[in-house]
Parts: C-alpha cells; structure tokens; sequence
C-alpha cells in the first residue's frame, strides 16, 4: 500500500507559472469573469491610469473615452482612452503594459492603483479575446518626441513582447498618453455600469473635464465646475507598526553594504523614529547603537523586530502620503449632478490601522434632484483613493455601518427619502476584500471612522430638518395670523369711529407681523410677506 501511494505521488507534476500566467488562468479573481464585467474593468482600469496620471501630479484632468465597434460579425470593441497626464517614460512603457507585477506604485504613497495589475490584465484580456496587441502613445512635458508601441504580454516569462515602435517629433505642446485595446465585451449590458462609474467619478473629481464617445456616436461630457484640487500626497517611509519581519530583513539586506550602525538604519529607513526613539528600542532589545548592520546575528535581527513592534510610544503614522479630496471638492461634485436643496460634507482626521494612515471623508446630499433611495437606508456611493466601488456593496464595511450602526430614525429620516451618502476612505494600504478592488472590508479603526463620519453629517441634516418644521409650523401661523389681520383692522376702525383708517391700521399690523415673525424665526421677510399676501388675496 504505501509503495503504491509512494509511486502515486512521484507521478504528479509540480511547476512553476509566472504571474502572467497566473492571472491569465484565473482572471476571474482581477474582475474579468465574464463579458460584461470585463468590458467595465476594462474601461475602468483605463480611465483610473489616465487620472491618476493627471490629478496626482497636480495636473487639472481632461480625459477623453472612445468607444467603437471594431468587427462587423464578432462583438469585438476598440477602446481609447486619451490623458495630458505627465506621460511615461519611453524605456518604462514596455514593461508598465507587458510585466504583471510592474509598477510605480509599490510605495508608501496613496493612489488609484496598488497592485501593478489593472493594464496589465486589460491587456492580457485583449490578447485572450481578440488576440489584438496594446497600442500606446505617450510624451512627457519636456520630451521633444511623441513615442508609439504595439505590444503583447509573452505570457510563459511574463515579459512584454514589442511588436512594432515608433517615434515623431512633437509639432504642438503635447504631454499625456493615449492607449488603446480591442477587446471582445457586451455593450448593451455593460453600457449602464459604465455611465454609473463615469457619473460617480465626475462626483469625486469635480476638476476633471471627462468625455466618452459611445459606439452609437453619443456623446457624454462632465465638464470641469471647480479648479480647486487636492493637495498631491507624497512619498513616504514605513510606519514601524506596519511592518512584518521579511519586511524587515528585506530593508536590512537593502542597505548597500551594510556598514551603517543600526541606530542610522532605524532612524533613516522608518518614520516616527527619530534619535531618542531609535537609542530606547536599542537600549530595550540590548544592541549597540553602533553596531554595524551586517554584524547583526540573526537572533538580534528577531530580538530588533519584536521590541519595534511591540514598543508603544510612537507617533501616529504620517498623513503627507494621502490626499483627501477635501470638503471644497465633494460638495462641488454632489452639485453638479444633484443640485440638492441640503448639502454638507466633513473630512475627518488622520487615523490608522496596522501602521497605516488613513482618512475617511463623508458627504450626505438631500432633496433637490437627488434619487429617492429604493430600500430602507439611503443611496450609497463608495469611493477608495478616488475610485468609485460600484460591484459587491452588501459586502463592504461602508454598507455594513449604513445598515447595522446607525439608527436612522433618530436623525428624523424615514425611507424613501431623496437621500444619498458618499463615503470616501483614502489610504496607503486599502484593505480590499479580492483583487477586483470593490469592495473594503471590516476593519475595526476603519468601521469606527466610517460609523463617526456617516453621524457627523447626519446630524447636520437633522438640524437643518429641524429647523425646516420650525419654519413649516411659524408658516402655517402666519398664514392663520395673516387670516384675521382684517378681520382685526376693521373691528379696531369702528371701535376707533373712522371706517377710513381701516387701510392702515391693516397695513401696520401686517408690517408688525412681518417683522415679529422674521426677528423670532429664520423664515425671511420675503417668504413672510408672500404668505402674507397669497392670504388676501385668497380672502
């Protein structure tokens, strides 16, 4: 029996597949699981570069969408997405289409993108659908040549593949890129997820002029309403509480050639860990402060690594690597597409999860055109670094506390209501629940700064509600008041025996009215002698 399972195992195949092949076989789990789902990830994938390119860098976007049909049988589509981004590199443009796992994000730095991923598989679906190649444009502001490729994935070495390049020299200002893929998708059913995304990404970027030209030639702009944009976040180090021992041992063995003492190392290679701090971790794990780093042993590497993470009296990690849209920002977008007649929006302050910094931001719009919410909570729209969450909503954290954590009721909203919440949590680490990126999951700091953002705004709404029945109730007796006025006007003209000051004995009490009325309440002058006069001349 047991030369028989000997025999069984030395019989199976083991292998190694590169990333590429990896995602090329399982390309269910990056968000392309079936034609219309990949015709949006496509698109979205595309339109996140292009604006992460412009907005990140302080560059006010213009982002144009073209989408055409490419084959009269088959449903194939060529997509185009233009940015004046900052450009890439001519040398980097190979690898940032053609190398899963190839990026410039791998740093302590927020943005759109946190895998190296996204082209990437937009790329490889094109290659697995219509067999087409990547075709990119590309120009950075002081280059004085427009560089072209065509490129493919060598999926086996996960290495790119150039087919055909090309270079020209400019003939107008031009910086940004232009990339273009056809792949095989299902329009008519991806058409409306696709205007969704572009409507709840013309919410959250309110600087950016966003075209998108459809395959039956309509056209869909959302023009730029405000030049206010956020404040770029910049790189920085590792918060000692974010780390894990490989990470560790990787930022030691990086170190050239390991002749810096360990308390430079510390002070140099972490944040919140300045001189004192970096003499007190040493004193505590017993190393010299100027022992050099290859002469740690291994057990003084595992010693170092415990006492960092188990020392707490570090700083909350830093905030410059975010960038929080800022409450200038949201209310602008939830303008444009909502006009609602209240609106409020709250940035709250830097927090974070396993040394990591985050910033949750909320804004609540009500009334005006803002939809009627279907079910018993209010319409949510969830955005991370930006990127509006469209799929898998019941089971994201934003959702959750809309649900479960607040009490609705209490804040005098009762459903359907014509209101909307926008969540949106900002971070060096998004702790996305699947590749797709959709859907955030239930951390507890993240949970509670949610739950405290999602209150703040809600009892905004609840005073302004507040003060709309108060001014309901004074309309309702001035309008009873303004019945009687006269009533009230002739009774005190016969009492006084001169039918003719009638006139004005009513019109004083009418401008006492108006006057008591607008001192004691918010309701205006206007608002008081509409009412006023609607009352006569309905008497």
């Amino acid at each position: 029996m047991g030369a028989v399972l000997m025999s069984a195992i030395s019989e199976e195949k083991y292998m190694s597949i590169s990333p590429a092949e990896f995602f090329y076989k399982y390309r269910e789990v990056a968000g392309f699981a079936n034609p219309v789902k990949a015709f949006y990830q496509v698109v979205k994938e595309l339109i996140d570069n292009a604006l992460d390119a412009t907005d990140m860098h302080g560059i006010l976007p213009d982002v144009k969408i073209s989408i055409e049909k490419a084959d009269e049988v088959q449903e194939y589509y060529k997509i185009t997405v233009e940015d004046n981004g900052i450009g890439i590199p001519p040398d980097v443009v190979p690898y940032a289409f053609g190398k899963v796992l190839f990026s410039s994000k791998y740093v302590m730095k927020q943005s759109r993108g946190m895998y190296g991923l996204g082209v990437k598989m937009v790329v490889l679906y094109a290659q697995m659908t219509t067999g087409r190649p990547v075709e990119v444009i590309t120009s950075r502001e002081n280059y004085r040549m427009i560089y072209y490729f065509k490129l493919r994935i060598d999926i086996n070495k996960n290495e790119p593949v150039i087919i055909e390049r090309g270079a020209w020299r400019k003939t107008r200002d031009w910086h940004g890129t232009v990339v273009s893929v056809t792949i095989e998708g299902d329009w008519g059913r991806a058409k409306q997820r696709i205007l969704e995304y572009l409507s709840r990404t013309s919410i959250i970027t309110p600087y950016a002029n966003i075209t998108l030209i459809t395959p039956e030639n309509e056209i869909i702009h959302y023009s730029r309403v405000t030049n206010a944009m956020p404040k770029p976040p910049r790189e920085s180090k590792p918060h000692p509480r974010g780390i894990d021992l490989e990470m560790f041992k990787t930022l030691i063995n990086n170190n050239g050639n390991g002749e810096e003492p360990v308390e430079e190392f510390l002070t140099s290679n972490f944040q919140s860990i300045g001189p004192s701090t970096a003499r007190a971790i040493l004193n505590l794990a017993k190393i010299d402060p100027y022992k050099k780093l290859h002469e740690l042993t291994e057990s003084e590497i595992q010693r170092l690594f415990n006492i960092i993470k188990s020392y707490d009296k570090y700083k909350p990690p830093s905030a410059t690597s975010l960038s929080p849209l800022g409450r200038e920002v949201l209310e602008a977008g939830l303008k444009r597409i909502f006009e609602p007649e209240f609106l409020y929006a709250v940035t709250r302050s830097p927090r974070s999860y396993e040394g990591n910094p985050f910033i949750v931001e909320a804004a609540i719009s009500y009334g005006g055109n803002t939809p009627m919410s279907p079910q018993e909570q209010p319409i949510i729209l969830r955005y991370a670094n930006r990127v509006p969450l469209i799929y898998d909503e019941s089971t994201d954290v934003v959702t959750q506390v809309v649900k479960e954590d607040v009490n609705w009721e209490s804040y005098m909203i009762s459903f359907p209501a014509p209101l909307a919440i926008v969540v949106h949590i900002c971070s060096t680490k998004i702790p996305f629940k699947g590749v797709g990126k959709e859907s955030i999951a239930d951390i507890p700091e993240i949970r509670r700064e949610v739950k405290l953002a999602i209150m703040e705004v809600t009892r905004e709404l609840k005073r302004y509600l507040v003060k709309k029945v108060k001014e309901k109730e004074v309309m309702r007796r001035v309008e009873i008041l303004a019945k009687y006025i006269p009533e009230v006007a002739r009774s005190l003209a016969i009492i006084l025996g001169d039918n003719s000051s009638k006139n004005r004995i009513e019109a004083a009490l009418t401008r006492k009215l108006i006057e008591y009325v607008s001192r004691r309440s918010n309701v205006s002058v206007e608002i008081v002698n509409s009412i006023v006069k609607s009352v006569k001349i309905g008497v």
